[in-house]
């Protein structure tokens, strides 16, 4: 998502190992200290690494979308990010040049982008699109993203007087010089596809999926322009109260449907290193030293989530759109308390959890931003308030 996550994590993957070492032992969770029991944990696609992008939002939602593949009984899917990336870049163009460079235009996005790319354009497997052309066995769109944005820059603020009908075409060209031409057919399985074709052979309708958020400064029970910067498609989203937004994550979860997640990651109760993400009673300023090396060893107090702090929060910027998951379970401590088992897209030994963490249930009911998830997955007693909208 934005620029001070992807520092941050460039700095947790890069430590030297002495700093390393001494950060484990002030932070480490013993293994016994939580007592987790998964209740349920639904399949997943192995854990990849968005290293030097911000792209989390095409890696939740490319792997949401692989969970579902395997939902409907297919195997399991390596499908290309970058392919979503690539046409995502390509829409952001076009507005921002409709815009004259006052719309949003960055590595940044929200789970939308994944599936408007599919109904128009399907998808690919991970081998026929990699999308790393710049001679890099890793991601990186540092300069991707500087190129792309100085080449419509060059294009605005009045620089140009008239703009030629082919600069679309010139942009797309950039883009594929770092990220690789888009195939026209591929062969997969021993049969010839396009990209939409290949989408429709599994019977994926990405028709079918809904995103949610909860905020007070909307009417509940209709779809919302959610005011962030990553939506900048303008895509709606259902407004719902706090309870039932979380109704819908717990009942998709126990129905065999996983989440894709958008929210914040900036509290200090976050950690992937650690593999949790909590939100202590206490703020962090107000702790002990003892209380901070031990929030991550064993069940802490939580806070009480209201829809009024979960408002406050996302008024005054302390929740804002930073990063997207993938939930996929639901554990339970030793004392009953539930988190939701959760994917990230750091790879899979960027923690001990195999790149995998628990969210505590106050730490989603606080910090999400929104969710996607099937509409069959939403109980109908709210899927009728949607029709009413009341």
């Amino acid at each position: 998502m934005r620029t001070k996550i992807l520092s941050l994590v460039l700095i947790s993957l890069f430590l030297i190992p002495g700093t390393l070492t001494a950060q484990k032992k002030r932070g480490e969770k013993k293994e016994d200290g939580y007592g987790f029991t998964d209740l349920v944990k639904l399949p997943a696609s192995a854990v990849k690494n968005q290293q030097r992008t911000g792209t989390c939002w095409a890696f939740a939602t490319t792997s949401f979308i692989e969970s579902e593949l395997m939902r409907m009984g297919l195997p399991e899917t390596d499908l290309s990010e970058m392919y979503f990336v690539k046409h995502a870049y390509l829409n952001k163009a076009d507005l921002y040049i409709r815009y004259h460079g006052m719309a949003n235009f960055g590595q940044g996005g929200q789970a939308h982008d994944v599936m408007n790319v599919v109904k128009e354009h399907g998808f690919v497997p991970e081998t026929v699109y990699p999308g790393k052309n710049y001679g890099s066995d890793t991601h990186n769109h540092g300069e991707l993203s500087a190129v792309l944005r100085g080449f419509l820059d060059g294009l605005t603020g009045g620089r140009i007087r008239t703009l030629s009908p082919v600069w679309h075409e010139g942009f797309r060209k950039v883009a594929e010089t770092y990220l690789g031409e888009e195939p026209s057919a591929f062969t997969a399985e021993g049969k010839t596809f396009t990209p939409k074709s290949y989408m429709e052979s599994t019977g994926f309708d990405p028709e079918q999926y809904v995103e949610i958020t909860s905020y007070t400064h909307h009417p509940f029970y209709e779809k919302i322009n959610l005011e962030v910067p990553d939506n900048w498609s303008g895509d709606l989203y259902y407004n719902l109260p706090v309870e039932e937004m979380m109704e819908v994550i717990d009942h998709a979860l126990m129905n065999g449907y996983t989440v894709a997640w958008d929210g914040d990651v900036s509290e200090q109760g976050m950690s992937h290193r650690n593999g949790l993400a909590i939100l202590p009673e206490k703020e962090w300023d107000d702790m002990t030293a003892e209380e901070r090396e031990n929030i991550f060893k064993a069940p802490f107090p939580e806070k009480e989530v209201t829809q009024e702090m979960r408002q406050e929060t996302f008024n005054n910027f302390l929740t804002t759109d930073d990063h997207l998951m993938h939930i996929v379970g639901i554990s339970e401590d030793r004392n009953g308390n539930r988190y939701y088992i959760t994917k990230n897209s750091y790879g899979p030994e960027s923690n001990e959890s195999g790149g995998f963490l628990r969210m505590s249930v106050p730490y989603v009911q606080l910090k999400t931003i929104a969710i996607m998830v099937h509409r069959d997955a939403v109980p109908e007693n709210i899927t009728e308030k949607w029709e009413t909208g009341k």
